[in-house]
């Protein structure tokens, strides 16, 4: 009954990773309750195992809700059965849930069975342990960072803590406040005394408070100025059913449809950049008609505007090909495109398990399904940003996004160009293999925290949604509903500088958490001596 219920607390805790079920400004809320309930019971579980069990069940409810919607991609797209596609979910999400088991059992070994001893310890001991596991969780087998709690909370004052220590900073702040929660509600030993045992208990929260302070400052603060001219932007969503998205009879309608969207209507000012999703072009530059890259070509000078798109390009010579974006100007050439050679050009560098290579062991998977497009060559980490009207564009490709130290690279200045790095970050997706299913306004959460983290706008182009505009403050400029074809026209400000995450990454979090966790086991082996 108690790993049920664990389940069940993990389930809800997976409807704080996007609004729609729940408001927005419920879902910190609602994520630090649900850790917090988590805390209590392995802060008092009677064995390390009791304490890992805890933790695995929590972890399946949340992956298992939170991840439902793989099923729609392995079932409705990729033609596997039912019951085998249901069972692959929960699979992953039992795997997945080690690492929330790990966190917990680790948590109750250091803090001890008596967390109110050292509430201050407990407390630090069970942030510390959940950011870790994130973190391996994020890292490990190429990494799987969705559902990370800090997602929870772009809205809240946790958000601010982003552009100093990045999102496992912002896990780190919000569970040491669900491990203060959790502490508060413990009932106090009697070797402690009623008025001892609750000034213990309310030790952790003289913590919480400076937290959240801090989050509030760091939300007012502006960590990066002003680049150049702001940018007259419009983003395309196409909504191309992926039954026909992937077609060769309908190759010709589909990119007509998307030029057609390009060219709606203009607003007072003609856009200096469009942005259309993720392989619009389903097809190897060299294997359509010439003429179609021609109409291309044609838009961009007709709108004086940079065309920034998604396609599959391929190198004849080795066989090998990429995920990629590319961008056409009026100076762009047909020979350029056909060759897959363009002057800007993107390959997407962290490649999706089984959607765009094949883990070893698992090509029986694979196989079982039928989803176009695979085994794709890898981008180097460093590729240069498209420059634009004085700004400089960094694309990333779908999940791309959700691992934010990826994304640092391109924001370096280029001391040998005297280029001040990216100035826009600009994500291509194609999230139509999930249905209009809670994927999308997960991932529409984690742009935002990208944006926090780096102090740039970012542009999202999608397929079937969320297509947006963000700003550098994380905050949603725009947006289109899902599911529906459209362009949305906003106008976004460049900016430089590096926040403090920008310039070191995930080390000092990293650090910080290992540093809690040898004291603690050094405290932990001197009271066994």
């Amino acid at each position: 009954m108690r790993t049920l219920l664990l389940i069940l607390i993990g389930a809800l805790c997976a409807l704080s990773f996007s609004p729609g079920p729940l408001p927005a400004s419920l879902l910190s809320v609602l994520n630090l309750l649900c850790l917090a309930f988590l805390a209590r019971l392995v802060l008092q579980a009677r064995s390390l195992r009791r304490a890992a069990a805890d933790g695995w069940g929590f972890g399946t409810g949340l992956f298992g809700v939170g991840l439902y919607w793989l099923y729609i991609s392995m079932h409705d797209y990729g033609n596997m059965p039912a019951a085998l596609a249901g069972l692959a979910v929960f699979v992953l999400a039992a795997l997945l849930a080690l690492y929330p088991a790990l966190a917990c059992w680790l948590t109750r070994l250091l803090a001890g069975a008596d967390p109110l001893r050292r509430p201050m310890t407990a407390a630090f001991v069970w942030a510390a342990c959940w950011t870790g596991a994130e973190w391996l969780r994020g890292t490990l087998l190429t990494g799987f960072p969705w559902l990370n709690a800090a997602y929870a909370h772009v809205d809240s004052p946790y958000a601010g803590w982003a552009p100093v220590l990045g999102s496992y900073g912002v896990a780190f702040m919000a569970t040491l406040s669900a491990a203060a929660l959790a502490l508060l509600t413990l009932p106090a030993e009697p070797q402690y005394g009623q008025r001892n045992g609750g000034t213990r208990k309310l030790s952790p929260l003289l913590i919480v408070f400076p937290v959240l302070l801090t989050g509030w400052w760091s939300l007012s603060n502006r960590w990066a100025e002003p680049y150049g001219e702001p940018l007259q932007v419009r983003l395309v969503q196409g909504n191309i059913d992926q039954g026909v998205k992937f077609n060769p009879e309908t190759l010709a309608a589909t990119l007509a449809h998307h030029q057609q969207l390009s060219l709606s209507p203009f607003p007072e000012n003609t856009p200096e950049l469009i942005v259309l999703p993720e392989t619009i072009v389903p097809a190897f530059q060299n294997q359509i008609d010439p003429m179609l890259w021609d109409d291309w070509r044609m838009l961009a000078r007709y709108t004086g505007a940079t065309v920034m798109l998604g396609a599959p390009l391929l190198d004849p010579a080795r066989g090998e090909y990429a995920n990629s974006v590319i961008g056409i100007d009026r100076d762009t050439s047909r020979e350029a495109l056909l060759s897959g050679r363009p002057d800007m050009r993107y390959d997407k560098h962290h490649l999706v398990p089984f959607g765009e290579f094949v883990p070893p062991g698992f090509r029986w998977l694979v196989d079982s399904m039928r989803i176009p497009l695979g085994d794709f060559t890898r981008g180097t980490t460093a590729q240069a940003p498209f420059p634009l009207k004085g700004q400089y564009l960094a694309p990333n490709i779908c999940y791309e996004d959700v691992f934010g130290n990826e994304l640092l690279p391109a924001l370096q200045p280029d001391a040998a160009t005297g280029t001040p790095g990216a100035t826009i970050l600009v994500n291509v997706s194609n999230l139509g293999w999930f249905g209009d299913s809670w994927a999308l306004r997960q991932h529409l959460q984690i742009a935002r925290m990208r944006a926090l983290e780096t102090a740039r706008p970012m542009l999202r182009a999608t397929n079937t949604g969320v297509t947006a505009a963000i700003d550098d403050g994380g905050i949603v400029i725009g947006q289109l509903p899902v599911y529906e074809a459209g362009v949305l026209d906003a106008q976004v400000q460049g900016m430089t500088g590096l926040t403090p995450y920008a310039r070191w990454a995930d080390r000092p979090v990293l650090i910080l958490c290992g540093l809690i966790l040898a004291l603690a086991l050094l405290t932990r082996l001197r009271r066994r001596d």
